[in-house]
């Protein structure tokens, strides 16, 4: 509890910059002007980055920091970027679920769950991840706590009540485990605030995963943004779906509706019209620095809706494709690439069976697209992708087609999304060129009429580069 202390006396003498003073005040328009509101700027890594998402729990067999840090070098060959921890902090024990508890109630801000190793096996799994060109990001778990968190005894006030006056869980969920926080006290403000500084000082991590960040005032995560600016470069991850949060505060945000789109289509609920809803509003919208995770699976979706081989069945490489290339960010579930088939529990210990992944041909995609995803500049996060450009055509409820073109750079994507095949003639002339086919390297023409044939659940994507 020293280390609370101590962080908390140091916010204090900084003057209270976590308190609740509302967010800066907007800049004054003249006329019709474009004045856009995104006034963060990325870090330059996460220009074409891609997510991996680490539960130290099932990871290894051990379970611990170190034995993770031996599997960076299996990342490193598989290509991904940041990686994101899920909370590494002591689980609560009263009201807990399960035998070992849920990473998201959270005993105490400034420790590590003895369950995973000690703070210096923390910190040297850090380190190794930032010589092998990692960026590492925690799972942050503000808006509510454990019943056994030390605050709750030492600040009551610091806690939102029921009608009774007792401490609640999230209202409406069945998160018995643990009680919110109240956003409106100072003091909540002062004490998660300074947790965030102090692993990104005292342990040189690159950002944060914001669990439920939707149910936290905005002006906190903008302040928090601003607070660990002046320490380095982060990157953040807010668990909403909401645009404004990627003004000051988040880098990236949940494409849940895109997500919640794939896994309809795949069952046979929609369409590749049903995806127009979704980019249009993406590009109508929201920010183009924004970076929207489209994601196949994470924690909660393998643990609650099911494995990846439940939700998308035939239709599983496809989307994933497309997860890859259209606009967004995505992210890599441990497990996923090892065709992992089992839900894993959210409780208890529950080791992936990483051998699995020495015939899993999915793992060989996941490498291939993220290979694919690097070498063209039209895919790359926010901003400084590309825009995707419908593609017409004489299939338009089959035919999912567009091309993302920048610079030189040009991919088309053509996804058959549907369970039957397909023959589709192109309607105008923007996929007409030369390039390079992703399945196998040969080289494609494309003229103006043209038509393509796609098996069910098939999907192309062609490449070329001006010379």
């Amino acid at each position: 509890m020293h280390k609370l202390i101590a962080a908390t006396a140091a916010l204090a003498l900084a003057g209270g910059a976590y308190a609740m003073s509302g967010t800066a005040d907007e800049p004054q328009e003249t006329g019709w002007a474009s004045d856009s509101k995104v006034t963060l700027e990325h870090p330059g890594w996460s220009r074409d980055a891609v997510l991996y998402q680490i539960n130290t729990r099932h990871f290894t067999e051990e379970g611990t920091f170190k034995a993770a840090q031996e599997e960076l070098p299996r990342l490193k060959e598989l290509g991904v970027d940041i990686l994101w921890l899920m909370p590494i902090h002591p689980i609560g024990e009263e009201n807990r679920k399960g035998t070992l508890g849920s990473p998201y109630s959270v005993q105490d801000y400034y420790g590590v769950n003895p369950e995973f190793g000690t703070e210096e096996e923390f910190r040297a799994f850090v380190d190794a991840a930032h010589r092998q060109g990692f960026k590492v990001i925690l799972d942050l778990v503000a808006n509510h706590t454990a019943w056994d968190n030390a605050l709750a005894k030492d600040h009551p006030d610091w806690y939102e009540k029921d009608w009774k006056g007792d401490f609640r869980p999230t209202p409406w969920w069945d998160w018995s485990d643990i009680i919110d926080l109240d956003w409106s006290k100072e003091g909540v403000r002062e004490h998660v605030g300074g947790a965030m500084e102090y692993w990104v000082r005292e342990f040189d991590v690159d950002g944060y995963r914001a669990d439920v960040a939707g149910y936290v005032p905005l002006d906190f995560w903008e302040t928090a943004r601003a607070r660990l600016e002046a320490i380095k470069p982060v990157f953040l991850l807010g668990e909403v779906q909401q645009s404004g949060f990627h003004h000051a505060a988040f880098d990236a945000t949940y494409a849940w509706d895109w997500h919640n789109t794939t896994k309809n289509v795949a069952q046979g609920k929609g369409n590749a019209t049903s995806f127009y809803g979704y980019y249009a509003e993406n590009e109508s919208l929201w920010p183009r620095e924004a970076m929207r995770m489209t994601y196949i699976e994470n924690h909660d979706s393998n643990a609650w809706e099911g494995t990846m081989e439940e939700n998308y069945g035939a239709a599983l490489d496809a989307m994933t494709a497309l997860s890859f290339t259209g606009e967004g960010l995505p992210l890599i579930h441990n497990g996923m690439e090892a065709c992992n088939a089992k839900r894993l529990e959210f409780f208890e210990r529950d080791p992936i069976d990483w051998q699995q992944g020495e015939n899993c041909e999915y793992g060989d995609l996941l490498v291939r697209l993220i290979a694919f995803r690097k070498a063209n500049p039209a895919l790359e996060n926010g901003q400084w992708g590309a825009v995707m450009h419908k593609v017409e055509s004489s299939a338009p409820e089959q035919l999912f087609a567009w091309v993302r073109q920048k610079d030189g750079n040009k991919v088309l994507g053509l996804f058959n999304m549907s369970d039957r095949p397909l023959k589709a003639t192109f309607s105008d002339d923007l996929p007409v060129g030369a390039y390079t086919d992703f399945a196998d390297g040969s080289a494609v023409t494309i003229e103006s009429g043209d038509s393509v044939e796609l098996p069910a659940w098939g999907y192309r994507l062609l490449s070329s580069t001006a010379q």
